[in-house]
């Protein structure tokens, strides 16, 4: 069993804060269980283009109001507290957060906490055997 609070992750190297959000990834490759969970704040104004091209993403809404845009359709969706968005089919995306946005995120596969936004938006597919040699 693992059991984590959000305090435990608090400042650490698992606490990821850039101008426009804040991951703090609480289960991550390292926890081996096929996934990672976050808890990622956007802040409000900000706009967000992101790419998960080998990662699946699944975006639960708890706090405030915002909208996301597929990219290659144009379509818009408004978000709000008990809004889910999966990007299932490495969704190009742009998230533009009304308000501070509190989301739950869930990867797969589950990213390490080493991962760093490449100038298109991506993760690398980075494996923990990989970091661990």
């Amino acid at each position: 069993m693992i059991v984590r609070h959000l305090s435990d992750i608090e400042d650490t190297d698992a606490d990821i804060k850039t101008e426009n959000w804040r991951s703090k990834r609480i289960l991550l490759a390292k926890d081996k269980l096929g996934f990672s969970v976050h808890e990622t704040t956007l802040y409000a104004g900000t706009v967000n283009d992101f790419w998960y091209a080998n990662h699946i993403e699944a975006v639960f809404i708890t706090e405030g109001e915002g909208e996301v845009e597929n990219k290659a359709t144009g379509e818009v969706h408004q978000l709000k507290p008990g809004s889910i968005y999966v990007l299932n089919d490495a969704d190009k995306h742009q998230v533009r957060p009304k308000t501070t946005m509190k989301t739950v995120c869930v990867f797969n596969p589950p990213v390490t906490g080493r991962e760093v936004h490449d100038e298109n938006g991506v993760y690398p597919l980075i494996v923990e055997d990989d970091v661990a040699s």
